[in-house]
């Protein structure tokens, strides 16, 4: 098992009880072929003009907050849907989630300060 794949494993055994919410990160950043792991959710944060925010969570230093409609604006409403509807909740309690997680996560995924 490699690096990201170990991060992934600790990160969402702290989250199970959030009913699923692990699927959906590994989904997200691992096996989701609409994102293209890290580096595509990375891309897509740029692509919405929102770069400065992932940016803070790779790098070392503040992690910049996000909210449920800027995670919303840069996934998109079938990327969104298609996980939501993974999970049993809706498209708002998934873009909540990510919202207060994916910070954290993705800082935690690149310990050094760089996309592995």
């Amino acid at each position: 098992m490699g690096l990201f794949d170990s991060v992934i494993s600790a990160v969402t055994a702290q989250v199970q009880q959030q009913g699923g919410f692990d699927q959906m990160l590994n989904g997200l950043l691992v096996n989701n072929p609409e994102l293209g792991g890290l580096g595509g959710l990375a891309e897509k944060f740029n692509q919405a003009g929102m770069g400065g925010i992932i940016a803070s969570w790779i790098g070392k230093g503040e992690n910049l907050p996000i909210s449920a409609e800027q995670i919303s604006s840069v996934l998109g409403s079938g990327t969104l849907s298609n996980l939501a509807r993974q999970l049993g909740i809706d498209p708002e309690q998934a873009s909540g989630q990510l919202a207060q997680m994916l910070p954290g996560l993705i800082d935690q995924l690149t310990p050094h300060g760089t996309l592995p």
